[in-house]
């Protein structure tokens, strides 16, 4: 590889990673090109476990750097040397196969698959992702610029792998190994090899379709976000698993924050008279600045949240990381609404309390619903400031988690006034994105002209107005 493409390959893996979010500055990037420099390319592994040691700060940035590095720096190039000299055989008829006709490609592929897969051997496993994708994976005729290219998911729903548990597992019992593992055991490790083959027939079609479109454009939209910058609105159940993870740590970050503008804040502001006086001792120079020292008591928090629908995950990560917070705060009050308002602060205490089911255990267990189950902002504020206002006081923030859709219900805004009459501060955190508000059913509008009212779509944004708007 010329000195000029590497430069230019490890610049642009530098670009892809800021896109998205990781922060890598120029000491980080010359750092990456001493360790190319050291360690060659003859040891792929051994140089992306370099660059990774160079470039990122945390474990949790590690499946991005994987993704772009594979684009950048791939195994290689074009089609696989295998499949340039020793193409498999295809079938007599190329249109793909109706229901209930056979498909000998496809029956062959299954087959090496399920021996590969029960032997555990990596090289067939890459072998076949490269076989799998050449061909099932193509799309498009090429008479059109830019329509045809590789599809990992047309590749994997002609190939279906999942479907070889039972053959596999039949394959390992006929041939135990040295551990004798229970069948539960046996096929968690096989779905794992599967989902393994599965992320390398997905690299192998976006290595080909960066060699199309540019790795650049490929890495910017192609490849999944870290968990703090995952959209809540359009998260998984995987996903929201991953951005569980996070809670504990974000929130050791955010309390640190929080302190240290506590300790900041104690200082005050510079009393000038005592500032003078001891400034005499120094000729008239104020060395040593005197300040108003004050106490700033920890403030009190309440939450309310929506829980319905698919803001529920937002409000249920909130609800974590303010539960992972509430050291730094006096006093933490968590009331959840879908149209009826109810205070969850011991469910939400409660330490068997199951993160991953949180919002299922809410719905069930308090009365968060009326007559019926869609959101209705305003009679849940309604009923908050009916029955619930003694939560509020002139040391207390509210902040409001949910999307503002009323479903074309009365928005109730004398109620928000008369909450926000009462605290200290009141923001609304919206998971959706600002264009969106004055559309379809939403009343945000309406309510941010009473309230300040931010955009909140993911953790890392999370993490950014808690930090700065909390009080101290």
């Amino acid at each position: 590889m010329q000195p000029a493409d590497t430069a230019a390959r490890l610049t642009g893996l530098v670009r892809a990673l800021r896109g998205h979010g990781l922060r890598i500055g120029p000491a980080e990037t010359v750092d990456a090109a001493a360790v190319l420099d050291v360690l060659g390319f003859a040891d792929r592994e051994q140089m992306r476990a370099g660059l990774a040691a160079a470039l990122l700060r945390s474990d949790g940035q590690r499946a991005v750097f994987d993704a772009s590095f594979d684009l950048f720096f791939p195994l290689g190039v074009g089609t696989p040397e295998a499949l340039r000299t020793d193409p498999p055989p295809l079938p007599d008829d190329p249109e793909p196969p109706r229901f209930g006709r056979p498909d000998p490609l496809r029956d062959q592929l299954r087959e090496r698959l399920a021996a590969a897969l029960a032997a555990d051997d990596r090289a067939a496993q890459a072998r076949l992702a490269g076989e799998v994708v050449e061909a099932f994976g193509r799309y498009g005729t090429g008479s059109t610029p830019g329509s045809d290219g590789w599809s990992a998911h047309q590749a994997l729903g002609r190939l279906s792998p999942e479907t070889l548990l039972a053959r596999i597992l039949a394959a390992l019992r006929e041939n135990p190994g040295p551990a004798d593992l229970s069948d539960r055991v046996l096929a968690d490790e096989i779905r794992r090899r599967i989902r393994d083959f599965r992320a390398q027939v997905t690299g192998e079609a976006r290595r080909r379709v960066a060699e199309l479109r540019g790795a650049e454009r490929i890495a910017e939209r192609a490849v999944a976000p870290t968990a703090d910058r995952i959209d809540f609105l359009y998260a998984g159940r995987e996903q929201l698993a991953e951005l569980r993870c996070t809670v504990h740590p974000l929130a050791r970050k955010l309390a640190t924050r929080l302190a240290a503008r506590r300790r900041r804040a104690a200082r005050g502001q510079i009393d000038l008279r005592r500032t003078l006086r001891r400034s005499l001792g120094t000729g008239g120079v104020p060395l040593r600045p005197a300040y108003r020292l004050r106490r700033p008591a920890r403030p009190e928090l309440v939450l309310l949240c929506d829980v319905s629908g698919s803001v529920s995950g937002f409000a249920d990560f909130t609800m974590l990381l303010v539960r992972a917070m509430s050291e730094q705060f006096s006093k933490v009050r968590v009331f959840a609404f879908v149209n009826r308002t109810a205070e969850i602060t011991d469910l939400l205490r409660e330490d068997s309390a199951d993160p991953a089911r949180l919002a299922t255990r809410i719905l069930a267990e308090a009365k968060v619903m009326g007559y019926h189950g869609n959101s209705d902002y305003g009679s849940a504020l309604g009923e908050f400031a009916d029955h619930h206002l003694d939560a509020v006081g002139p040391r207390t923030c509210v902040l409001v988690l949910g999307d503002a859709r009323n479903n074309h219900r009365d928005p109730n805004l004398d109620a928000l006034r008369r909450i926000a009459g009462r605290a200290r501060r009141v923001f609304w955190l919206n998971p959706e994105q600002p264009a969106l508000w004055p559309t379809g059913d939403s009343a945000a509008l309406a309510y941010a002209d009473l309230v300040e009212m931010h955009p909140c779509r993911n953790a890392r944004r999370l993490g950014e107005l808690i930090a700065r708007l909390l009080p101290v």
